[in-house]
């Protein structure tokens, strides 16, 4: 070996150990390991930020930014609020929820699908009286499964699509992945709704690692032309089921009505009173195109183009809200701000939220002009509340942002414009139409994994010119010699499979793919399925909360403990392996 050599294979040893340890963060090991590798003469100073234009790092940016304006225009709820019901039994509903994660995660960051249904998840178990750890590792696993599917699901097909248009002239489209991570995917997903998820350890149906939010009291408001005018307030219990909502009566003329109000039609002003969570406020909202009780504040906000925000406030003895009320305070006129909601401990309020005189304790629910929170916290003498990322769901927009997404994916499929290009579009499309506020463009990126990508490419692409991962392939095929190329191909599968259960799939997929391609060059046949079989194995991590971040995101929520996941995770590997192979050498021939 070379002396560049050996620096680069020390420094992937190191960062690969210092992964397992765990005591340091991702994004600062390899951010790390790229810096030495500066200094030490194996990355050319020319190269040393290279990754971070990288298509593969902008694609992973674009996608998160893109994830959150499908969230924030509603579109997400309409498949949840249809499809999700409590009342199911366990196998039924983990078979619908990783249906939907599957599908999810194949049109949007698998990371960012979870993240969308994990709170749906733990709400549904809360509802039916079960732990969340039931449910909430089979959900993860399908989001998994379902980002094999397409080229934006998951990093490591990125990764290995780049790595292709570098080594060998053209990238793998959208749909390249799909026949391939399309079988892996239905099997995986029928494994694990069928059989899968009762492998977990049995857990304690009284527990719950949630965190348990407040219930507000709340009003929102029938507007001009909303669809629920001449509907009884009965007709819309079933909503209210769904979303988790109670309705305590209807407030008409400022005059509030409780027990005759179920049968009472609805005429526009109407304000509906309710007990709910933010959350629930919102989906409730966003369902029924209902609008908060100050109408014409909540669109002076938006008319002003400033953006909103949601927080939470605790009320203290100093506050000048103490003894009054909002609407006596000047709350709307003075700062902008529109109350949506008190919780009183599960206290009964009998007025209207705006006329509430408010008590100290009391936690109200603000919607405030975007970054002037705590400028209003202040004001008002209170206390903020720890931010939870609570927003308002512009509905108004849902269908507008399914459209510029559903035509930028079809365009990058057709060939009609770059992947990266048709994302950046979306993106400056959703910020313009204000789906997306410019404030909170930034935020919903990860910049731990783009920092991760960005310090792992030039690496990679170092090893790859030192000819490290020639020797790699050497030394993978002096041990498969002799053997026919599935062989060969089924082994370097199982190998970068056990890599991604203890190693970051990214840095996986980054090590892997180079490797593939010389080990399929050498062997004389087609790089392609040897690069497949690294985009399925990179992906299926299933036997650590380390390998894949959705495992790690249901660790807590769950309460699953490290020797959890092998359970389930072990069998489904052997299914992903024993399926794949055949689907790579049928769509992919050697």
């Amino acid at each position: 070996m070379s002396t560049d050599q050996i620096i680069l294979f020390s420094l992937f040893g190191a960062v690969f150990g210092l992964l397992l340890w765990g005591r340091l963060r991702y994004d600062i090991v390899a951010f790390s390991a790229l810096m030495v590798g500066v200094v030490l003469g194996v990355v050319p100073q020319k190269d040393a930020f290279s990754g971070f234009g990288h298509p593969a790092t902008l694609v992973v940016a674009l996608v998160l930014v893109v994830s959150a304006g499908l969230v924030r225009s509603g579109a997400v709820f309409l498949i949840t609020r249809t499809l999700v019901d409590a009342s199911r039994s366990l196998g039924a509903h983990i078979t619908l929820m990783g249906a939907i994660g599957g599908v999810l995660s194949a049109f949007m960051n698998n990371v960012a699908a979870l993240a969308l249904l994990m709170p749906v998840d733990v709400q549904t178990a809360r509802k039916a009286g079960r732990n969340p750890g039931l449910s909430l590792m089979p959900l993860s696993f399908a989001t998994i499964l379902g980002g094999m599917v397409t080229l934006i699901g998951t990093p490591p097909n990125i990764i290995i699509a780049a790595i292709r248009e570098e080594s060998l002239g053209a990238p793998f489209k959208m749909f390249d992945f799909a026949p391939v991570g399309g079988i892996a995917a239905i099997a995986g997903l029928t494994f694990v709704a069928l059989v899968g998820w009762r492998l977990i350890p049995p857990r304690d149906d009284e527990g719950s690692a949630s965190e348990e939010l407040a219930q507000y009291i709340a009003e929102l408001t029938v507007p001009e032309g909303c669809k629920q005018i001449g509907k009884r307030l009965s007709e819309l219990e079933d909503e209210a089921e769904k979303t988790d909502v109670a309705i305590l009566g209807l407030i008409r003329d400022g005059n509030r009505r409780y027990g005759q109000a179920r049968n009472t039609a609805l005429k526009a002003g109407d304000a509906l009173v309710l007990e709910a969570t933010p959350d629930a406020l919102d989906e409730f909202r966003a369902a029924l195109n209902l609008a908060l009780s100050d109408v014409e504040r909540t669109e002076q906000l938006h008319a002003a183009g400033e953006g909103v925000e949601v927080i939470e406030v605790v009320v203290t003895e100093n506050s000048r809200l103490v003894g009054r009320t909002a609407q006596i305070v000047g709350l709307a006129w003075r700062r902008s701000t529109v109350l949506m909601g008190i919780s009183r401990g599960g206290k009964r309020i009998s007025n209207q939220v705006r006329k509430t005189p408010i008590l100290a304790g009391d936690i109200l629910l603000l919607l405030v002009p975007r970054d002037k929170g705590s400028d209003v916290t202040e004001w008002l003498g209170c206390l903020a509340l720890a931010d939870r990322g609570l927003a308002v769901t512009e509905n108004s927009k849902v269908w507008l942002a399914i459209g510029m997404f559903a035509g930028a994916v079809i365009a990058a499929s057709l060939g009609l414009i770059y992947l990266p290009v048709a994302l950046g579009l979306v993106v400056i499309a959703y910020v313009l139409t204000r789906i997306v506020p410019l404030s909170e463009l930034y935020t919903h990126i990860e910049w731990p994994v783009i920092v991760l990508l960005g310090s792992m490419i030039p690496l990679g692409a170092a090893l790859e010119t030192s000819g490290g991962t020639e020797l790699i392939s050497g030394a993978l095929l002096g041990w498969t010699a002799g053997m026919p190329a599935w062989a060969v191909l089924t082994i370097l599968m199982i190998v970068t499979m056990t890599l991604s259960d203890v190693l970051n799939n990214t840095a996986t997929t980054i090590v892997a793919a180079p490797v593939a391609i010389q080990m399929a060059q050498t062997l004389g046949v087609s790089p392609d399925p040897f690069l497949m079989a690294v985009a399925v194995a990179a992906s299926s991590a299933f036997l650590t909360p380390i390998g894949h971040k959705n495992n790690t995101l249901i660790l807590g929520p769950g309460g699953y403990s490290f020797g959890d996941y092998w359970r389930m995770g072990l069998p489904l590997e052997i299914i992903v392996v024993a399926v794949s192979i055949p689907a790579i050498l049928m769509f992919w021939p050697l």
